[in-house]
Order: C-alpha cells, then structure tokens, then sequence
C-alpha cells in the first residue's frame, strides 16, 4: 500500500497522542467538507482518502486498542456519509463538531 503520509505511517504517527491523532483525521475531514462545498469533488475524495488512511493508522496504533469500537464506528459513519447513502443521517456540521473536540483539546495542552 502507498501512503501519502509516509513519515507518518513509517512510525511517527504513534508517537502523537490520541488526541493529536484524531485531530489530524478532522483536519482531512474538514477539508473534505471544504472542498465538497467548492464544488471540487476531485479534491474532496482525494482529503477524504487522507482522512481515512490517518484513521486507518489511529485504528493500528496499539495504544488506542480500548477504543477499537469507537474508531471503527467513526470510519463506517464517515464512509457512509461521503460515500454511500448517509444511512447514519450524519451531517457535516455533526462531523465538525465530532472532531472539533478533539482540536480544542491539543491546543488547550500547548
């Protein structure tokens, strides 16, 4: 598999906390949203498949294996809302404020 984020996946990201982590993951996820509301779809996907592979890497990290369920959930539900039919009935807004939190909670630490 070819990462776009190859420092990333060559181990650094485990050095970041859950928090850092999960923050990154929103950050795609934001861009996603931003550029789907632009009207860019090519851009859209290519922040969304960022998003997931930063998932993916948060979901291998053997320090966050308690919140296996959560972290799979989330990738179903944000797979379900961009790419097939929304069933969850998720919103952008919802997915904002979902990984808000977790962007409040890195900079209240620095």
């Amino acid at each position: 598999m070819t990462h776009q984020h190859r420092e990333l996946a060559a181990g650094k990201w485990n050095r970041l906390s859950f928090a850092e982590q999960m923050a990154n993951v929103g950050s795609e996820v934001e861009r996603t949203i931003s550029w789907k509301q632009k009207g860019r779809p090519d851009y859209s996907g290519r922040a969304f498949e960022r998003a997931l592979e930063l998932l993916d890497l948060t979901i291998a990290d053997v320090k966050n294996r308690a919140r296996l369920r959560e972290l799979l959930r989330i990738r179903e539900s944000l797979a379900d809302h961009f790419y097939f039919d929304n069933f969850y009935q998720s919103t952008q807004e919802s997915w904002q404020r979902y990984f808000n939190c977790f962007l409040v909670a890195v900079r209240g630490r620095r």
